[in-house]
């Protein structure tokens, strides 16, 4: 198989997104865990890169929305894919300097849409999908993962309260929540890892390299390997935004925010829906942190609720600068 120059830049710029993404949204997996103390932060990135290396090869459904549920597949040209990469990479970078926990996926979809709205036309978008697959889900998945987190921390609180070794107690759930770690990077895996799958795989059909909308062995595991790594490279700035700056949790309020989020994404990967792991963590983390005598940071709170209602529209308009730009030179 025979690839194009263009082709191949773009794979590698969607790879390094991926990687990017994987080291930006690390704090997503393992800040509770950190919080609780359960793990060293060196041990939860290690655990979260395995289980999003094996979630990222569970599936595609995610990678297809991507890929065809927002327009026609034909739209996604080469310059609109490249404006629609940069623009999530820009996005990305600025919050990760500033360690506001923003939505790689958002970012992804956001400069997808505006690049495609600005090279074809606004009436190209396919808003009913837009609305069902990702602007409710965006509203929806912080708020059900803050009521199930805090129903499970008031629950497991009711049941401890009258614990006479609270100490023994913590330190087994601190064991537990190294297996919820690990459920909660494997989600992540599966929801975030296909949406850079999607893309390469509009990349390949628009080049005819592929006759249908199917996401070819290599490109799933390329994809995998690339978000393990840069999970595996950190992301520390927003890990200590997420684990100390929203909510003090202890151990039971970390296992009830993990198991929430990662029962969110999981079922978000299986119905094809491509849901930010940054929305379903954080609202996790505002529910088990209800709980808390120390209650919620307000403060943070408002300003990752800002970067989340602005991620769409302003990755949008990146896109179409980016795009305006590159047809300049292109």
């Amino acid at each position: 198989m025979d690839f194009p120059i263009v082709a191949i830049i773009i794979i590698i710029i969607a790879l390094a997104f991926e990687f990017i993404n994987g080291f930006h949204d690390t704090a997503n997996a393992v800040a509770t865990s950190v919080s609780t103390k359960s793990l060293e932060p060196f041990q939860a990135i290690s655990v979260s890169a395995i289980f999003n290396l094996i979630g990222a090869l569970s599936g595609t459904a995610v990678a297809v929305t991507i890929a065809k549920g927002f327009a026609d597949p034909i739209l996604a040209t080469d310059v609109v894919i490249l404006s629609a990469l940069l623009s999530a990479i820009t996005w990305n970078l600025i919050t990760w300097a500033f360690g506001i926990p923003s939505s790689s996926s958002h970012a992804l979809i956001g400069g997808l849409v505006g690049a495609i709205a600005f090279n074809s036309g606004f009436q190209h978008i396919n808003y009913v999908s837009l609305l069902h697959k990702v602007i409710i889900p965006m509203v929806i998945s912080p708020i059900l993962g803050f009521i199930i987190a805090g129903f499970i921390a008031i629950s497991l609180s009711k049941l401890l309260s009258n614990n006479k070794e609270p100490r023994k107690t913590n330190n087994r759930i601190r064991e537990i929540q190294v297996l919820s770690t690990a459920f909660l990077s494997f989600s992540h895996g599966a929801n975030d890892a296909q949406k850079t799958m999607g893309i390469i795989t509009l990349t390949l059909f628009n080049y005819h390299m592929i006759n249908t909308i199917n996401v070819p062995d290599w490109v799933i595991f390329a994809c995998a390997i690339c978000m393990s790594m840069g999970t595996l490279s950190g992301g520390v700035r927003i890990i200590k935004t997420l684990s100390t700056r929203v909510a003090k949790l202890k151990p039971a309020s970390g296992f009830a925010a993990e198991i929430s989020s990662a029962t969110l994404l999981f079922i978000g990967a299986k119905l094809g829906i491509p849901l930010s792991t940054t929305h379903a963590v954080s609202g996790s983390i505002m529910g088990a942190g209800t709980t808390s005598r120390f209650g919620l940071n307000w403060g943070v709170v408002r300003n990752m609720v800002v970067s989340w209602v602005l991620t769409l529209p302003v990755c949008g308009l990146i896109a179409g600068l980016v795009l305006h730009v590159i047809r300049i030179f292109w």
